[in-house]
């Protein structure tokens, strides 16, 4: 018996998101991902002055925006050729961890971990614990991560001045220099959070969590006291409800590197890492296109494009289209991206192993972000402690008025690249391509579905579930951000 379902609008999404399944014999036999909201910035772009972007494009998004101005920084960084200074570099990387990390959070707390505590699993034996702690609006973890959120969030407004949308990131740095009793107080607004996590998130000091070296050691280390911490409660309920095999990723984990030094390395390095293969390849920016085939977008392109040379021009009525997203492909081929693909690149033991042995799924994907933060709080640390009041956080630059640039980073939910063209001294062309443009990709030419999508098939449908749970953890493993999607 083939049934079709329509799952969506979702709650605790960034953005407009609907799904669409076929049901053959009570299991999921296809997935259409469909981000319905078309918003227009890349032509909104055109024809304006390179640096206008500075000020557009923050304001794609109201969680990831020092992401987009990151990466709208470096492009026209590119084209100006500068570089940050030592401090530029490194309060960059402070206010892109300080927002990535706060995403990190706010998932686990507040968009993935609430599924839990819904009736369906009244009787399993985690239920109560996790009503207690994660219930939206209620729970006692989920309140206190929220004020944990707020108190993160000030360091933005000393680094940056405000967030959302902040504006002090530019080709050559930061556009506010820190002084020393300001970067004392961060420190103590960096060791707040710390507190947080080791007392709630871990029940353990962070740097033994980040020592976790394989599965057998993740698994002994829950065992020893399974009650304590919020990332050993996901460990119970995840062995429970089977989500180490949830929800399939590609096998290929894209990353265009994280948190990058002021010579240009990166503390989580760029690549693409092939499962099958088990090997780290490099990263080929030229093999990079997006199919419009099934978008609402170019009716008359008819081949993929690299989104150096992309278009948007909407078509609302185009045949065979269901969203208004592109489907990117590397090399022709679907990959995931996100921080389990950072940390898989990177070669991060644990999840080299978690991964190695189930492959992606709502598991590994979920424990790559607490990993992540884990990780990344001891380097802000170390970063602030690196910086030099009275240097220089900024260098100066002339943007050229021709050239092609482009610009990379890595947003809490993955691989973020704009590519910038000028002409006149104008905006010829602007290309983004985000994160869940990745993820949430529909099919191709060829037919073939995006990660979502494929991860999707397979799951079980009870008779008359319109809103099946599990459909909503895959979906949520990934952490969607429409907005940005449909840019």
């Amino acid at each position: 018996m083939t049934t079709r379902l329509i799952v969506g609008p979702f709650n605790r999404v960034e953005g407009d998101l609907e799904v669409r399944l076929t049901v053959e014999d009570g299991r999921v036999a296809q997935a259409h991902v469909n981000a319905p909201m078309y918003r227009g910035f890349e032509p909104m772009l055109g024809g304006r002055d390179p640096q206008d972007a500075l000020v557009f494009v923050p304001r794609i998004c109201g969680i990831c925006s020092v992401s987009q101005s990151v990466a709208a920084a470096r492009a026209l960084a590119d084209l100006a050729q500068v570089a940050p200074p030592p401090n530029g570099a490194h309060t960059i990387n402070l206010m892109l961890a300080c927002e990535n990390l706060a995403d990190h959070l706010t998932h686990f707390y507040l968009f993935f971990m609430p599924d839990f505590a819904r009736p369906v699993y009244a009787a399993r034996p985690w239920h109560a614990t996790v009503v207690e702690r994660m219930a939206a609006m209620s729970g006692s973890h989920a309140r206190a991560a929220i004020a944990a959120r707020q108190r993160w969030f000030t360091i933005l407004g000393t680094l940056g001045g405000k967030w959302p949308h902040t504006q002090s990131v530019g080709p050559g740095g930061s556009s506010r220099a820190i002084d020393a009793s300001e970067r004392l107080r961060l420190l103590a607004k960096l060791r707040e959070f710390r507190a947080f996590l080791e007392d709630t998130t871990f029940g353990a000091p962070l740097d033994e969590v980040a020592a976790l070296a394989s599965e057998a050691e993740l698994d002994a280390w829950h065992a020893r006291d399974p009650q304590r911490g919020d990332l050993r409660l996901f460990l119970s309920l995840s062995a429970d409800l089977g989500l180490r095999t949830l929800g399939p990723g590609p096998g290929r984990y894209l990353s265009y590197g994280a948190y990058r030094d002021a010579a240009g390395g990166h503390a989580l390095a760029p690549g693409l890492w092939d499962a099958q293969a088990g090997a780290l390849l490099p990263l080929d920016l030229g093999a990079i296109s997006e199919d419009a085939t099934h978008a609402w977008l170019n009716r008359s392109e008819t081949r993929p494009r690299h989104p150096a040379v992309g278009q948007t021009e909407p078509d609302a009525d185009k045949p065979g289209a269901y969203t208004w997203n592109k489907a990117p492909r590397l090399a022709g081929q679907v990959v995931e991206t996100g921080a389990l693909a950072r940390q898989m690149v990177a070669g991060q033991a644990l999840l080299r192993d978690v991964a190695g042995r189930h492959g992606a799924s709502v598991h590994s994907r979920v424990l790559a972000r607490l990993i992540e933060l884990a990780c990344v709080v001891p380097w802000m640390e170390a970063w602030l402690l690196a910086l030099r009041p009275g240097e220089p956080f900024h260098a100066a630059f002339t943007v050229p008025a021709e050239g092609r640039a482009v610009g990379l980073t890595e947003a809490a939910r993955g691989a973020l690249g704009h590519w910038l063209a000028v002409h006149g001294g104008r905006i010829a062309n602007y290309q983004i391509v985000a994160p869940t443009s990745w993820n949430f990709s529909p099919r191709d030419a060829a037919g073939t579905p995006g990660a979502l999508e494929a991860a999707l098939v397979g799951i079980e449908v009870a008779p008359g579930d319109k809103s099946p749970v599990a459909v909503q953890h895959v979906v949520r493993s990934f952490d969607p951000c429409m907005v940005c999607t449909v840019h």
